[in-house]
């Protein structure tokens, strides 16, 4: 059950990188309920965070994630908000990358946030709460040696772009966040098309951006009662280029990632 008055805050993925900034960002206005696979790392973040809780779940797993939304239902029956933001990547062509990368890049990027919000549902009304969802510039057009990467935050751009239209008349309300290019630990764990881990240098566009900086962005949003965040003006003016002009994006992005096209 919750300790005090403060609204619950619930992070996917807060043992590093835009989790634990984001978690650190909202330290002291909510109640944290931190997740993340790596529960010992999480437990030592959290020492440093007041009135925070630690669970351990690896969101690839069905199983762990029906558990969890169990745990969490009980414990908290009010949730004001539930940030996904845990995430995985692959960069591999997908013509040499197994489908069960696919998969598991599938699981935790858009099927752990989906089950997260259908069994936290009760919870979510009770406190009349906002989903954020950590999407991509790849939910909406597409990048070399990404594509399960890309399907993944397409499903959940779709997913909750409609999800927020129904949700509407109970209260509870969604952002989209599209960031391009972050540092964080996403893709120096980036997996290659075998599932293990990759040993080559990723091919980027527009300009590296600290977590730190984009967790602040993703605050301000919350607070304003954004629906959508493009947090910088290439990612915006990117996502117009390819509605409008799909072939010059292709022929764009097929020069900037050509080195892609050598691995295998």
């Amino acid at each position: 059950m919750t300790h005090n008055n403060q609204p619950v805050a619930l992070i996917t993925g807060a043992a590093s990188g835009l989790g634990l900034d984001l978690a650190r960002q909202l330290a002291g206005k909510y109640e944290l309920v931190l997740v993340d696979i790596n529960l010992a790392s999480l437990q030592s973040q959290c020492l440093s965070l007041p009135n925070s809780h630690c669970f351990g779940c690896d969101l690839a797993s069905v199983e762990d994630v029906n558990r969890l939304t169990i745990m969490l239902s009980v414990q908290f029956p009010r949730i004001d908000l539930l940030i996904n933001n845990a995430g995985i990547t692959h960069r591999s062509l997908a013509r040499i990358t197994r489908p069960d990368v696919i998969e598991k890049v599938m699981a935790v990027n858009f099927f752990a946030p989906m089950r997260l919000v259908n069994g936290l549902m009760a919870s979510l009304e009770a406190g009349k709460g906002k989903v954020v969802n950590i999407s991509s510039m790849a939910g909406w057009m597409p990048v070399m040696a990404r594509a399960g990467y890309c399907a993944s935050k397409s499903a959940l751009h779709q997913y909750f772009e409609t999800f927020r239209a129904e949700m509407k008349a109970v209260g509870i309300s969604v952002l989209m966040v599209y960031p391009s290019f972050l540092d964080t630990p996403i893709d120096k764990n980036a997996l290659n098309g075998d599932g293990g881990k990759i040993n080559h240098a990723r091919s980027m566009v527009g300009k590296m951006r600290s977590s730190e900086w984009m967790a602040e962005h993703i605050v301000v949003a919350i607070h304003k009662q954004q629906e959508r965040l493009f947090p910088d003006r290439f990612t915006h003016f990117s996502s117009l280029l390819y509605q409008l002009m799909p072939r010059l994006f292709m022929y764009l992005m097929g020069r900037k990632f050509a080195s892609e096209l050598e691995v295998n």
